[in-house]
């Protein structure tokens, strides 16, 4: 690490964007010379601007649009396990504050100093999702750094996901070490989950809606709750420990709405939950037709916009699932939308949802608005970091 290679940017990059804290930088804005592009995927170098001023330690990977992402602004920083377990208690002393029980986002990845690692716990098991390239070489030292300074005995390696093709690495999903006897049972808003770290969506589990299940909640006691996307049942099991009258979960995943159903009867609620499963939109239009109402609907669905080709569709999406989620809202009932495409940002978001409602023949008032909870910070100069909207209406009559 005392000597390591030196890359610059070019004289018309913005490096004030770097020094104030913007975490990448793109391949047409660096000198990209034979030794540059001969650079390894996931090594270290000093970035310098133009006039080569130092601008602290990043992680390289010349096959990425994002070929350099900031680690440490001390150019002089050493990139060792010891680095790496100093950023993780520092992060763990957040979380620690937040939470009883070990349950949440340990590291939100450019957020939390760690760019592109995702790391969520779930009590004495982690799982990893190196999504760059210096996480995946250094993945061994990350994992024995988490296991010092969290004291966790399982960890899973979650290698999968578009933002891995995007660094050019290959997709797999692996435990790397401990055991696991089956899902893991997780405590949040009162429920309890069941989280399947190998084989479930991303990490199991979607600890950033925590808070929207809770006002969603607040929203639910004596009610008739539609949870739409539903996964393992996180709006609608937080629903029915409130004093819901009776939940249906909808979900295009057969193994999901299983692990929903056992999450039911873990808390004695199985007599008030029921599941469908198929395609989401289908789904919505056959309840309409057999003239299903609900007082509260909630709609989770899967990032429509993932980058900005397709902030259009998804935005025509996101309309069609507020139309359609609209008729099935009863009298004076809630709906509440959600969007995890960071493309998208509050203002359009809240825009397709306001026209679906109209175009449904309903009108409604915003109540709410709600992001990820406080373990998924955001790094304020990376929008991408506050990627969860949550708007929540109240139908008319």
């Amino acid at each position: 690490m005392n000597d390591l290679p030196v890359i610059r940017l070019k004289p018309k990059a913005e490096a004030r964007a770097i020094r104030h804290g913007f975490p990448w930088v793109f391949a047409n804005e660096l000198v990209t010379d034979r030794r540059t592009k001969a650079l390894a995927a996931g090594s270290f170098a000093r970035l310098e601007d133009a006039e080569r001023r130092p601008l602290g330690v990043v992680t390289v990977n010349p096959a990425s649009k994002i070929i350099a992402r900031m680690l440490d602004r001390n150019a002089a920083a050493v990139i060792d396990r010891d680095w790496l377990a100093t950023r993780l208690r520092h992060a763990l002393a957040h979380r620690a504050r937040l939470f009883d029980a070990p349950y949440y986002r340990l590291i939100h990845a450019e957020a939390d100093g760690l760019p592109g690692v995702v790391i969520d716990r779930f009590g004495a098991a982690a799982v990893i999702q190196p999504n760059a390239a210096w996480a995946e070489v250094n993945f061994p030292l990350l994992a024995e750094a988490l296991q010092e300074v969290t004291g966790v005995t399982t960890i899973v390696k979650n290698g999968a996901g578009r933002a891995r093709v995007l660094e050019g690495l290959p997709e797999e999903t692996v435990l790397h070490c401990g055991t696991l006897d089956g899902p893991v049972p997780v405590p949040m808003n009162g429920a309890t989950y069941l989280a399947d770290l190998l084989d479930g969506q991303k990490t199991g589990l979607f600890f950033d809606q925590r808070p929207n299940h809770a006002f969603a909640a607040n929203l639910a006691k004596g009610a008739r709750v539609l949870d739409v996307f539903a996964h393992v049942g996180g709006f609608s099991l937080a629903a029915l420990m409130a004093g819901a009258q009776s939940a249906l979960a909808v979900d295009s995943s057969a193994p999901a709405l299983e692990l929903a159903t056992r999450g039911a009867a873990l808390s004695q609620m199985q007599g008030r939950f029921e599941t469908r499963q198929g395609d989401a939109f289908a789904v919505m239009e056959a309840l309409a037709e057999e003239g299903a109402q609900f007082d509260l609907v909630v709609c989770d669905p899967p990032a429509f916009a993932p980058n900005k080709d397709a902030l259009a569709a998804g935005l025509r999406a996101y309309e069609r699932v507020a139309r359609l989620a609209a008729a099935l809202v009863a009298p004076g009932g809630y709906l509440g939308l959600c969007s995890c495409s960071h493309a998208a940002d509050l203002g359009a978001f809240r825009a397709a949802s306001a026209r679906g409602i109209g175009r449904g023949g309903r009108r409604g008032q915003l109540i709410h608005t709600g992001f990820a909870g406080p373990d998924h910070p955001q790094l304020p100069q990376l929008a991408e970091s506050g990627y969860l909207k949550a708007v929540f209406f109240r139908l008319d009559g």
